[in-house]
This record gives structure tokens, C-alpha cells and sequence, in this order.
């Protein structure tokens, strides 16, 4: 795990201490060393610059930029199965200098090209510089784990793991994109390939970036789809061959992530999906797995003693720390600078709690992320399935006329109901589904803080929706189920933008290289193709994870409420940050940017504070964007 920084800059007004610059931004992914190469070739001048986390070849040989053959590259993330590919290398002729993952990048793409992907499993952010064609290239892991950021303007072409490396450069143009702060209010993150900075965006998963060094033309190609899996015919398989293949999968994915230099651990929460990636390696190793959890205080929210009977039962040798809401809440100020694009997941506080507790163990620690995405686990998943089809059997006529009656009664205007907790926002989400009830909207009205219309109040002028993988026709209909689309579409949308980037942030943060074993891509490619009913049975979300599971630790300990990995933002912005809120959302902060109605917000606020606690999670998106703005714009 390590920072990428660099550009190619063809007005040539950049120089080596400019990428140095840039990479010293990114000391906190890489604090065991540093390098930069820098060339001038015609019309552009081009810079590297990478900063080393050591987890794997620890020797200084490994170091970044490494060349071979006119090839330059610089690379974020691990080839778990570089091994192997360097022994079909080595059978070509090929001679290695060290031990590196990267070395094997370089050779792999003198020898095959981009075919070389074919080959790689792992994640990646990879820049590649090749003198003799005269070209940059970039590449991106399929699901998207390592992020990649870059800027293209003015004849700067900047990029960089994080955009505060690419802020730092002094032709970098700081212009707001005002739609990705609608779609931020959205979603609660800017969603791909835009970024909340005009003229830059995110390289999408899955995906090449070439730049021709002559002329400054960029090409994008996707080597890797989810849904050309999800558009494969159903695997005609039983239940009990389905457990034994799966498991395999995953015990073969988890077990290549442990492959390191360096101490390897496990974030266990207790739940399914932390619990099979625990079990599966504890089973597997002679030694005693290293686990780390993280306790609140809050016990509706506090998954440390259901975490601890699993490692118990497993056997591992596990951390636990129980933290006070003073030490989560002095995470907050923080939060812009990690985070340097506007994101409102709250989750991110314990996911650098957990993160710091791990870094005193470890270097490397696995994450269970995607388990919800790749085998059915969200509450939505089962909104679909139980009220998707019966909104769908109201006749259409009708539905339309009581989502009209609604329309003209405003929820404030029913008695009772009115003072309910989130009654408005159900009440709306109904009316909307009631006029449309199909997949995408309903994935769209559980998916969204702010909904199109609120936006348009909220600021001051009209702004545009941005088109994005929310609402996607790849599935063909020939393979459409309504639960399928779902899936593929939050693998495409809320895991990359919301969930990798919590993860990668907040494991960057401390130098600690956060791995995410069920996003091996063997994985996705074969669950794809399993049979609905095998991940999603009678009402149970997760089945054939949850059967694998309970081979390993019983039922008993296992069945529990799902609680999701979250703090009491209600009650923090109701009281301990009550001031922070005054303070950041104040006319005179929100007039510095003008892109609010301020009596909008003011109104807002002033519901929330007067008991319409439903509004909560609106003001904590509208607290951290205006976080963000202060630390990055002002």
C-alpha cells in the first residue's frame, strides 16, 4: 500500500521538486520511504513520484519508481498472485533484480501487454510510463479499492491517489464542481467518475487510462464489467455442490491476501461477513489469527461482545477496545483532512478507531467489505422483495391516483402521523414509489438523503443531476431480476464511492494497508452466476454465506439483528455538536460560497433542533460539506 502522484505537463513549466511536492502530501500512505523520476522528452516534461508502505520485498531494491527496458512505473496496492506470474515470467526468459510485486508489473507488461490483467488478482492504482511509445499509462483494479484521481486542463495532466496531492500543484485551477455537491447532498459521496473539482475526475473500476505524450489525447478502456457475469446464464447446480464450491472460492481468495512481509490481522465486527473471513483463515492457519474490535459505549449500536464470542469460539488472538464518545467526536474535525473530497459516512469515525487500534499490532489488516453487495445483505434487498411486487400488483391507474391524493395532502397536514419519527420522509418515498415502483426507483428512494426536488429547494440556483451508474440498463433483459439489478448496481456505485473509500481513507490514515478479501474477482464472477434463490431463500438474505458460516460457529452465536458499523449522529448533533453545527452553518459561512438558500437551510436546522429528528442524517451531509469547504476551498 503506498501514494502515486505524478503529471505530465506539456507546457513544461513543472519540475522534480514539483512531484516531490506532491508525493510529500502522500506521506501518510507511504512513511518508509519516498522517490521521483522526472524527464523532459519534446513537447512535455513528466513526473513520478510515489511514496512506500513495506509490505512486501522490504529491501531498498523494491523502492518506487522502478524502470526496466523504458518502462517507468509507480503503483499503489498488491498482485496477491505475483508469484505465480513471475514464475511464468522467469519460463520466458525473464530475470528479476528483487522479490517485488512490482517488478512483476513492469516485466508482465513488457511481455504481454495489457493482457497481462487477464493474470492479476489483487488492487491496484497503477501508472506506467512508457518512453518509447511515448505515452502515460494508468490502470484501475476491477472493483475499484485503490482510488485514482487526475486533473486535465490548460495542458496539465496531474494525478494522484488522493486529491490533496493534486491541489498542491501550482497549476492546479481550485473551481468548484456545483453538481457534484448536489450529488454529494444525494448520496452522502461524489459519485464516479466525477469529483467535486472541475476539470478533474476518477479513473472508473475496472478501467485503462491511456494519454498520448504527443498529442494529448486520452483513450479509456474497460477491461472489466461485473455485468458481464451478471449476463451469464444461471450455473444448474444443487445446493450442497453450490456450498462446497463456494467455500473453496472464498478460502483460496482470503488466504492469497494473507501473502506479506509484514503482521497481517482481521477487522471482526461479529457479523457474517467479518465472522466467514475470520473463520475460513483461522481454519486454515496453525497460528492464532490476529483480530481487532472496536466497542462503543452505546450499547444499540455496540458489536464488540458479539465479536468476542466469535473469536472466542474461533480461537483467535483477539483486540478489543472499548472507545468513549470523546475520543470518536475529536475524530470529526479531522474527518476534511483524510477525507479530502466532501464524504458523509459516518461510519468512517469507528473505521479509524478500529484502524488505529490495528496499526499498533499490525501493518496489514483485512476488511470484510462486499459480503453485502456480492451475496444479497441489505435491508433494501428485502424492501424489494417483499413490497416490490405488490406495489407492482396495484393497478396502475390506481396507484396513480392515490400518489396524486398525496401530492396535494402535504405529510405535515395528517394528524398524528405528523409527529412520528421520519413519517415525512416515509410518506414521500411512498408516494414516489406509488407513481413508479420499479427497481432502479426504489433502489433510488433508499439510496438518496436529499431527493431531486429537495435539492432544487435547498439551492440557491438550479443544478443538474448528474448521470451516474445509479441508474443503469446494462443488465440484459434476457438475465433481469429486479434483485440482480440492485446488487449490480450498489457493486458499481455505493462499494466504490461510499464503502472502499471509508476503508481506504481511514487505513491510510495511520499507514496501515487495509485488504478486501471478498473483492477478489473470482469471487463476484462465480456468485454472479449462482442461483437467485441460493442468496437470497425465503426471506433469509445471505443464505448460502450464512450456511458456509455456521459450519464453522453456531447458529446461536451467529443470529442477531444486523447492526451496521455506525455512531449516534442524532444524538451527537442534538448535543455534543450542537455548536459545531451553529458554528459551520452559520449565514456567514453559507454565504461563502452562495451555492444555498440560506433561510432553506436555517429552516431546516431549526426543525431539526425543534424535535424533527428525521432530519439528522440532512444535517450532518450539510456539517461535512461545509466542513470540507472551510479546510479546502477557503
Amino acid at each position: 500500500m503506498c501514494g502515486i502522484a505524478g503529471f505530465a505537463d506539456f507546457k513544461k513549466i513543472s519540475t522534480e521538486q514539483d512531484v516531490q511536492n506532491m508525493a510529500a502530501c502522500l506521506q501518510h500512505r507511504g512513511p518508509d520511504g519516498g522517490g521521483s523520476f522526472f524527464a523532459e522528452a519534446n513537447d512535455v516534461a513528466v513526473g513520478l513520484g510515489h511514496r512506500r508502505l513495506s509490505i512486501i520485498d522490504l529491501s531498498e531494491s523494491a523502492n518506487q519508481p522502478m524502470h526496466y527496458n523504458g518502462l517507468h512505473v509507480i503503483f499503489n496496492g498488491e498482485i496477491y498472485n505475483y508469484n505465480e506470474i513471475r514464475d511464468r515470467l522467469i519460463s520466458l526468459g525473464h530475470e528479476f533484480k528483487t522479490h517485488s510485486d512490482t517488478e512483476v508489473i513492469l516485466h508482465a507488461w513488457q511481455e504481454w501487454g495489457e493482457k497481462c490483467l487477464d493474470q492479476w488478482r489483487g488492487m491496484f492504482a497503477i501508472a506506467l510510463y512508457d518512453e518509447k511509445k511515448e505515452e502515460l499509462i494508468f490502470i484501475r483494479d476491477r472493483a475499484g479499492v485503490k482510488p485514482f484521481y487526475y486533473y486535465h486542463h490548460d495542458g496539465i495532466f496531474l494525478f494522484s491517489s488522493e486529491l490533496k496531492s493534486i491541489t498542491a500543484h501550482k497549476a492546479f485551477k481550485k473551481e468548484l464542481n456545483v453538481a457534484a455537491v448536489a450529488s454529494f447532498l444525494q448520496y452522502g459521496y461524489v459519485s464516479h467518475p466525477y469529483c467535486i473539482y472541475q476539470y478533474t475526475a476518477k479513473l472508473q473500476p475496472g478501467s485503462l487510462l491511456r494519454l498520448n505524450l504527443r498529442t494529448e489525447e486520452k483513450t479509456t478502456k474497460q477491461y472489466w464489467n461485473v455485468y458481464d457475469y451478471y449476463n451469464k446464464p444461471k450455473l444448474k447446480i444443487d445446493l450442497p455442490e453450490a456450498l462446497l464450491e463456494t467455500e473453496k472460492i472464498l478460502s483460496e481468495a482470503f488466504q492469497l491476501r494473507m501473502v506479506a512481509d509484514v503482521p497481517v490481522g482481521v477487522f471482526l465486527s461479529g457479523g457474517y461477513d467479518s465472522s466467514c473471513v475470520t473463520a475460513l483463515l483461522q481454519k486454515n492457519s496453525t497460528e492464532r489469527i490476529k483480530t481487532f474490535t472496536i466497542g462503543m459505549t452505546d450499547e444499540a449500536i455496540n458489536e464488540a461482545p458479539f465479536a468476542k464470542k466469535v473469536a472466542e469460539h474461533l480461537g483467535t488472538d483477539h483486540t478489543e477496545y472499548y472507545c468513549t464518545a470523546q475520543e470518536a467526536l475529536q475524530i470529526i474535525p479531522e474527518l476534511p483532512h483524510f477525507y479530502d473530497e466532501p464524504f458523509a459516512d459516518s461510519s468512517a469515525i469507528p473505521t479509524i478507531l478500529v484502524s488505529r487500534l490495528a496499526r499498533k499490532n499490525v501493518t496489514v489488516a483485512l476488511s470484510a467489505d462486499a459480503g453485502d453487495e456480492i451475496f444479497a445483505g441489505y435491508n433494501r434487498y428485502d424492501y424489494l422483495m417483499r413490497y416490490g411486487k405488490r406495489l407492482h400488483s396495484i393497478p396502475k391507474p390506481i396507484r396513480k391516483m392515490a400518489a396524486a391524493a398525496m401530492h396535494t395532502i402535504p405529510s405535515e397536514n395528517i394528524p398524528y402521523l405528523r409527529n412520528k419519527y421520519n413519517f415525512h420522509s416515509r410518506y414521500n418515498k411512498i408516494r414516489n414509489l406509488l407513481n413508479n415502483p420499479s427497481p432502479s426507483e426504489m433502489l433510488k428512494n433508499l439510496s438518496e438523503v436529499f431527493n431531486q426536488k429537495e435539492i432544487q429547494s435547498l439551492f440557491a440556483k438550479p443544478v443538474q443531476e448528474l448521470s451516474t451508474e445509479h441508474v443503469s440498463l446494462e443488465l440484459k433483459q434476457t438475465f433481469y431480476e429486479p434483485l440482480l439489478y440492485m446488487m449490480a448496481v450498489d457493486y458499481k456505485t455505493y462499494l466504490v464511492d461510499d464503502i472502499l473509500q471509508k476503508v481506504d481513507r481511514a487505513t491510510m490514515s495511520v499507514s496501515l494497508e487495509g485488504r478486501e478479501p471478498f473483492l477478489d474477482q473470482q469471487i463476484i464472477e462465480w456468485a454472479a452466476q449462482l442461483p437467485t434463490a441460493f442468496k437470497y431463500h425465503e426471506g433469509q438474505k445471505k443464505f448460502i454465506l450464512k450456511q458456509i458460516v455456521h459450519k464453522h460457529i453456531p447458529k446461536e452465536i451467529m443470529e442477531r439483528p444486523k447492526m451496521g458499523f455506525g455512531i449516534p449522529i442524532e444524538a451527537w448533533l442534538k448535543n455534543e455538536l450542537r455548536e459545531l453545527v451553529k458554528e459551520n452553518l452559520n449565514d456567514a459561512n453559507l454565504k461563502k460560497h452562495n451555492l444555498f438558500d440560506v433561510d432553506a437551510v436555517q429552516n431546516l436546522l431549526r426543525e431539526f433542533f425543534s424535535g424533527r429528528t428525521e432530519h439528522h442524517v440532512k444535517v450532518w451531509y450539510l456539517l461535512m460539506f461545509q466542513m470540507w469547504y472551510n479546510r479546502w476551498m477557503n
